[in-house]
């Protein structure tokens, strides 16, 4: 380990701990991050930092990270070589899903893989080897209702609209808290700033929230609600527009079908009628929709507080109603449609169409899939009910289910004594890949280069930002791009037979073959080079920020 005098460089890095991706400049003696500051050069950021990104060198060299593949011998983990590690999945994995099906291997998926690049990548590739739908992720536990309803009414679970925070006139928010957590499903570097810059332009903060938070105290009005009665207001608030005649739907008139469903449905929702389920006054209720309609733009948003409640469906959709009857979807200062540099626009051809629910159900409780997703809550009886289909196999990346999902006991025994094989991506020992037959830990986010595909297409800004490793890898590491394609090898029984490469090459492919085929990205029907299959895909150009 390097001392605190040796000769000190700077290099930028995309900070990977939430969805602001504010960048760092980081100031590195040696091989150790001894400093992560804001980088006021960042075409995003510029210059921001939180506490987390602050503690990005902490993070990087917490002596807690796994340095080495841990293999489980005579029932304990231990340290092993890359090789053995992957030959122990290449013998497990096929041959449960040859003796059981393709649905007895299970995957999860948690929240960082949208913070890294083999993260955005690699599992579509490895669920398309396993051929499996026992599909569990983060997003069934925070943020599903959101896609179910963009799903439904503009006929793409991506197509989520995120407020003009820089322009608008009017936020009304439910549910969230930026402040303290910097917002989600709306990527804002400062969101607590640009929240401070809309009332300093005499723009307005409406909070939604039982609790007086710090978001809350900032606003101009707070609404403490009554828990889990969100969709109640905002049926009240939409029916207040009809019967004061403060609907206007401007330009998207002619593309907006069912207005006169929507009046029906929310007819004997009057403010009189929620008001003591809501706890929220008629008279309240009132202003709030004619400060809506009046606003010269406006943007409805709504996060976890809104989507982990009874009827969070029907609360994500009322939040696009209203901006739908206020004439504020896709306009400047309303809710808008990122563009994303490596996701075609959302441009639907119609409510629902393209969207399907409950193409299969889960075994045990009958759980609709969403996205191709089954709930994390359902994980635990998936493994420890017996029967045809039970889930014999897992493959965890980057998730800590036992400690992040409901009934976490249930899943820490059904995980201890339900399974033939487990094999875990992570960092880190812990209440999950404890469990595990085989662990694989991925380099230090110093020691990757980062580029942010999921969280680029909700933002507030258009920006594409690229940061190499700003370390070289450590002897004895692995890329967790090559981690991710051994790992699809050794799950599709090419376990020696190919390399990493090929599956990079597949990874390019899919990206390519997804950018010239939709017919809203920008390079549709374009040719895509030709990839190099069997060789390592070549990684983006090094440089900083751009």
């Amino acid at each position: 380990m390097p001392s605190d005098t040796a000769a000190t460089r700077t290099a930028p890095r995309i900070c990977p701990l939430c969805e602001a991706t504010c960048g760092l400049t980081l100031t590195i003696a040696g091989t150790r991050v001894t400093q992560a500051r804001g980088d006021r050069d960042d075409v995003f950021s510029r210059g921001f930092v939180c506490p987390k990104g602050a503690s990005f060198g902490e993070l990087d060299a917490d002596p807690d990270r796994l340095r080495a593949p841990l293999v489980r011998k005579n029932g304990s983990l231990r340290e092993a070589d890359w090789d053995e590690a992957f030959d122990a999945v290449a013998r497990a994995v096929p041959a449960v899903a040859a003796a059981h099906g393709p649905d007895s291997v299970g995957v999860v998926l948690g929240n960082p893989n949208v913070h890294t690049m083999a993260g955005a990548l690699y599992p579509p590739l490895l669920l398309g080897a396993l051929r499996t739908r026992s599909l569990f992720t983060a997003s069934t536990v925070d943020q599903m209702p959101k896609h179910v309803s963009s799903g439904l009414l503009f006929g793409d679970p991506f197509a989520i609209p995120v407020p003009d925070l820089d322009r608008t006139a009017h936020l009304l928010m439910l549910g969230a808290n930026p402040l303290d957590s910097n917002g989600s499903l709306c990527t804002a570097p400062d969101f607590p700033g640009r929240l401070k810059a809309l009332r300093a332009r005499g723009g307005t903060l409406t909070v939604v929230d039982p609790r007086r938070t710090r978001t809350a105290r900032l606003a101009d009005r707070h609404v403490p609600i009554r828990p889990g009665t969100d969709a109640l207001l905002l049926a009240a608030l939409a029916q207040v527009l009809f019967t004061e005649g403060l609907t206007d739907l401007g330009p998207l008139a002619p593309h907006v079908e069912g207005v006169a469903d929507v009046e029906e449905a929310v007819r004997d929702f009057t403010p009189e009628a929620v008001a003591a389920a809501c706890d929220v006054a008629p008279g309240t209720i009132r202003a709030m929709a004619r400060e809506l309609a009046a606003a010269p733009s406006a943007a409805g948003y709504a996060r976890v507080g809104g989507s982990t409640v009874a009827y969070g469906t029907l609360t994500n959709w009322l939040v696009d109603v209203l901006n739908v009857l206020t004439g504020n979807l896709d306009r400047p200062g309303g809710a808008l449609f990122p563009l994303s540099a490596t996701a075609p626009a959302p441009r639907p051809a119609g409510p629902g169409k393209g969207f399907a629910l409950g193409r299969w159900a889960s075994r045990v409780s009958g759980h609709p899939e969403a996205k191709g997703e089954l709930p994390l809550a359902a994980l635990a009886e998936e493994i420890d009910t017996p029967g045809e289909g039970r889930i014999r196999a897992l493959v965890t990346i980057a998730a800590n289910p036992v400690l992040s999902a409901p009934d976490g006991d249930r899943l820490d025994r059904a995980l201890g004594g339900g399974l033939d094989f487990m094999v875990a991506v992570d960092p880190y020992l812990n209440e999950t890949t404890r469990h595990a037959d085989v662990v694989l830990p991925p380099p230090p986010p110093s020691q990757s280069a980062h580029f942010d595909f999921a969280f680029n297409g909700f933002a507030v800004r258009n920006q594409a930002r690229y940061t190499p490793a700003a370390i070289p890898l450590e002897e004895g590491r692995m890329d967790e791009c090559e981690i991710h394609a051994r790992l699809v090898l050794a799950v599709s029984g090419l376990h020696g037979t190919a390399g990493p490469g090929a599956v990079d090459a597949l990874a390019v492919d899919r990206a390519l073959a997804r950018a010239v085929t939709e017919p809203h990205s920008p390079p549709t029907a374009r040719t895509p080079p030709p990839s190099r299959r069997g060789s390592p895909a070549a990684p983006p150009p090094s440089g900083g920020s751009t």
